[in-house]
């Protein structure tokens, strides 16, 4: 399981972990469907931005569970 700091490791379709900033604190993970990715820079320390289609909730990748 890759973790999702590396933007070439995510696809949109790519089944995710990721915090909302809402969760940042209690680090709870929310698991969806890429739908946008939102980080344009190669990496991230805090995890690659992205918008999952479960809701159109926006957060960082923790890990990636399931790749396309």
């Amino acid at each position: 399981m890759k973790n999702g700091k590396t933007r070439k490791d995510i696809q949109p379709g790519s089944l995710v972990d990721i915090v909302l900033k809402k969760d940042q604190r209690t680090n709870k993970l929310t698991r969806g469907h890429v739908k946008d990715i939102l980080t344009n820079s190669p990496t991230h320390p805090h995890g690659i931005k992205v918008r999952i289609r479960e809701g159109n909730q926006v957060g960082r990748v923790q890990q990636i569970i399931e790749e396309t």
